[in-house]
């Protein structure tokens, strides 16, 4: 991890994707992410594949660097604890609906009593102040809301979700830069702020960037559609052996590809030497990729596309990217020793700082295993946090129903 953040306090009360998502980059950021989880912990942790209870791998692929503490929230003593913590903390992160935060009276008007300095993190399905607020929100129903689901270049296809928890990870990227933003604010004013991260408008965002298109203009003067990513010719094209990806898109670009291929005529066309006049009839230029990509092997494309300078790449299965060389060289893969789990590989943080100080990895860690480390740094000692364990308000490994001793 990374020293960036180093000295600030997160306490996040996410489970799942989202939340964790966002909490993540910011512990690998070097930030002290402290877990706060219920007594059956994150629901992830149950995830399949899992060599032992409550350590799935999503959830080991997700909560590297970061603490947890289990506290029963539905306690007086269990709320005491985490106000305790509140007080000190800079980042306060949660996922939960509007009902729950207010059963728990955990909203941001109250905590920003406690401590004036609290930056505020509500990552949630829906923004606050329209009339989805309360609707449960997962990746499914978001991708759905939001046009992806329903996106193909055949109008009679049935709609089909990406097979990857999209909605999850775009939000945990702006709630990220949410925070960082909010943090930086606070550097100049004294003051935390209040910031939401919503599901559906942070992937309505996502989805219209482009997208939103001839609807720029008011009255519109086109669709709500980018044209270019939309073209039925637009795809994975076959090769003699396979399929490649291609992406011929400036001006020198087709045309060198126009001559490798013979159509000279096309090459010298002046509406294809012509970016607007191009993009008007770019499905044109996409079908004559399409027919000439099957004369060729992929490797032979592969070469002449490189030599040429025109984007390109295979194309790859999940599987081919554990093998792949570039990913290997340059140490997107970790392989580490978990303490209870064995030998266990996770993807590092993409992001690269040069010249920033790093300390090593910590292992995402079982369910409650810092609570004694950590409430010890907030003071109580032993007794009083042996009381709370007695009085059920918190839970420590050995504790903790349903699982195996986990301490360490």
């Amino acid at each position: 991890m990374f020293e960036l953040l180093k000295g600030v306090t997160v306490l996040d009360l996410s489970t799942v994707v989202f939340g964790p998502f966002a909490s993540q980059m910011l512990a690998d950021f070097g930030a002290d992410v402290i877990k706060v989880e219920s007594p059956d912990g994150d629901i992830f942790r149950a995830a399949a594949p899992a060599r032992s209870r409550g350590m799935g791998a999503g959830y080991l692929n997700l909560n590297r660097n970061k603490r947890s503490i289990s506290l029963d929230l539905k306690t007086e003593a269990g709320r005491a604890t985490l106000d305790r913590m509140i007080a000190d903390a800079d980042v306060f992160l949660h996922n939960m609906r509007p009902a729950a935060i207010a059963r728990l009276d955990l909203g941001h008007e109250r905590l920003a009593t406690l401590n004036p300095r609290l930056v505020y993190c509500a990552a949630v399905g829906f923004g606050s102040d329209g009339p989805y607020a309360d609707d449960p929100a997962y990746d499914d129903v978001i991708q759905s809301m939001t046009g992806f689901a329903s996106m193909s270049i055949d109008p009679t296809a049935e709609p089909r979700l990406i097979p990857t928890v999209l909605t999850d990870k775009i939000a945990g990227l702006y709630a990220v830069a949410g925070i960082l933003g909010a943090l930086m604010s606070r550097e100049r004013t004294g003051q935390g702020l209040a910031v939401e991260a919503a599901m559906f408008e942070s992937l309505a965002s996502f989805m219209l960037a482009e997208h939103l298109s001839g609807y720029v203009f008011e009255p519109p003067i086109g669709t709500l559609r980018y044209d270019r990513v939309v073209s039925p010719h637009r795809k994975p094209y076959p090769t003699a052996d396979g399929h490649i990806a291609a992406l011929p898109y400036s001006t020198k670009h087709w045309e060198k590809f126009l001559r490798l291929i013979g159509r000279d005529d096309l090459a010298n066309a002046d509406w294809v030497r012509d970016a607007s006049r191009r993009s008007e009839r770019i499905g044109e230029l996409y079908a004559v990729l399409g027919q000439a990509t099957p004369e060729r092997t992929t490797a032979e494309w592969l070469t002449e596309f490189k030599r040429l300078d025109i984007p390109c790449g295979p194309v790859n299965r999940l599987e081919d990217l554990i093998d792949d060389p570039h990913l290997r060289a340059v140490g997107f893969f970790q392989s580490t020793a978990h303490p209870t789990e064995g030998a266990v590989t996770t993807v590092r943080q993409p992001l690269r700082f040069a010249g920033a100080a790093t300390r090593a990895d910590r292992a995402a860690p079982r369910l409650g295993i810092d609570g004694r480390a950590v409430l010890h740094e907030y003071g109580m000692d032993d007794a009083a946090i042996d009381a709370l364990v007695a009085s059920g308000a918190m839970i420590l490994p050995a504790e903790t129903p349903g699982t195996d001793d986990q301490s360490e």
